[in-house]
């Protein structure tokens, strides 16, 4: 049968223990604190992660609401822009009008001084036809019918004239 030696029992528990404090001390505790800097490493890269994510987020929104406010801002500029080229349009419409008036005014002013100049000249003529005509007529006595004839010329030229 099996016999009991106590004093390998007792000389095996000591060293087995001896070996596991040995063994904790030199192996387990300098792994174990490794692994707890190893999971501490990780927790806070994890943090960190969550915090840039979270950071990330934030910039994102901002961008979109930095985005929006632009959107606004071109739309507001192209607005005024339309607004202000409607404005330049109508005053050069205006301006052109003004100047299609004035010219016709001058025109017109223009037209009736040549017609003032051209009855002057008229009035001019007929009072030299006139003066030549009473010339004509004191230098010979005419008959009727060559006072007839001579007046007739004299509306046929005055007629030309016009």
């Amino acid at each position: 049968m099996l016999q009991l030696n106590w004093g390998t029992m007792i000389f095996q528990a000591v060293a087995f223990i001896a070996l596991m404090l040995l063994v904790s001390k030199f192996a387990l505790r300098p792994m174990l604190g490794v692994l707890k800097k190893r999971q501490d490493y990780i927790d806070e890269q994890i943090s960190s992660a969550e915090k840039n994510r979270e950071q990330a987020e934030k910039l994102v929104a901002e961008q979109r609401e930095a985005l929006e406010a632009a959107r606004g801002e071109a739309k507001e500029i192209l607005e005024r822009t339309k607004s202000q080229k409607e404005r330049e349009a109508e005053e050069i419409i205006k301006g052109a009008q003004e100047r299609a008036e004035r010219m016709i005014k001058e025109a017109t002013s223009e037209i009736a001084m040549e017609k003032e100049k051209a009855l002057a000249e008229l009035r001019d003529e007929v009072g030299r036809l006139t003066v030549l005509l009473a010339s004509k007529v004191m230098e010979k006595e005419l008959d009727e019918k060559e006072q007839a004839k001579l007046v007739d010329r004299y509306l046929d030229r005055v007629g030309e004239l016009q």
